[in-house]
């Protein structure tokens, strides 16, 4: 089997490629401008994995990579609401733009199936909990929307050209190798990063804001599982389960064993209140089932970045 990950040196990236990477009979291709990603992140598991530089806009060197390719992870995207916000042209470009070219290369190379990363972030602020596939779409930032846009064209590559696709709506993922020191990481690598230092997490906004936070290697499966089945069409990927940012906080000091007051800081433009997801539509379709709690892939979390930081 010949496999693509786009943004494969990237945090959900490269976990899928070490999973993948376990696969004997299966063959790798990872394209990634490392413009977010990192090559480190792929120097432990490179066998069967061949490593292209490369952007996804490019439409010539997609379909120079995919002929005679399987199934290709669309994981590649400038991530982060915040950045979206702050430059939406390039957020744009890369995720509606670079998913189109990698949807019209895996047509016409005649790829099996497209799996696709999308978010959580296209329900936006709509009160109903939890959120389900079925709801109408809000999308509160550039970055949304450029992820509403992916299923889009997702969806009309299935219908009008009978390419196999399927988006999956990640919500809020963490875990190993998911960056702690960029600008705009994510609440729990840089609540780690901060308590490690013996500095107290900054929240943003009142803390009562609730997210649904899954486990990459729950997101993995997730991935793996959608190439196998038939199924098309969206699906959330969640833990099923919601938690306020200040229990969150709260959580990462007790198993840090800190004990720190957490500094309160303006609300985040973009940032929605509450997100849930309702998964019984993975369970059913993909076959899906979250197996790490929370505090499971917390410790795993703080694991590795106690590692990363020796």
């Amino acid at each position: 089997m010949k496999t693509v990950i786009t943004g494969g040196a990237g945090f959900i990236g490269s976990n899928l490629a070490e999973e993948l990477s376990k696969e004997t009979d299966t063959e790798i291709i990872i394209v990634d401008d490392l413009s977010t990603g990192r090559i480190e992140n792929l120097r432990k598991f490179n066998q069967n994995i061949k490593f292209v530089r490369g952007s996804i806009t490019d439409l010539d060197l997609l379909k120079m990579i995919f002929e005679d390719v399987d199934y290709v992870f669309h994981q590649a995207a400038i991530p982060s609401v915040p950045r979206s916000i702050k430059d939406p042209i390039a957020s744009n470009n890369a995720n509606i733009n670079g998913t189109l070219k990698v949807l019209v290369a895996a047509k016409d190379s005649s790829v099996k199936k497209v799996i696709c990363a999308s978010s959580s972030s296209v329900y936006g602020d709509t009160p109903e909990l939890p959120k389900r596939e079925d709801m109408r779409a809000n999308p509160k930032s550039p970055y949304a929307v450029t992820k509403l846009m992916g299923e889009y064209y997702c969806d009309v590559f299935n219908e009008v050209y009978g390419l196999k696709t399927i988006s999956l709506r990640y919500f809020n993922v963490y875990g190993p190798r998911q960056d702690p020191y960029s600008d705009y990481a994510a609440v729990i690598p840089r609540f780690i990063n901060m308590v490690s230092e013996n500095k107290p997490p900054v929240i943003y906004g009142d803390g009562e804001q609730t997210r649904d936070f899954t486990f990459v290697k729950d997101v993995v499966r997730a991935n793996v599982l959608a190439a196998k089945s038939d199924a098309k069409g969206i699906y959330n990927i969640a833990n099923g389960n919601r938690i306020s940012i200040n229990e969150l906080a709260e959580m990462i000091m007790k198993l840090m064993g800190k004990n720190l007051k957490p500094v309160h800081d303006a609300p985040r433009e973009g940032d929605v209140k509450h997100s849930l997801g309702d998964i019984s539509r993975a369970k059913k379709g993909l076959g899906y089932e979250p197996r790490y709690s929370l505090e499971e892939g917390l410790r795993g979390t703080i694991e590795w970045l106690s590692g990363l930081a020796v």
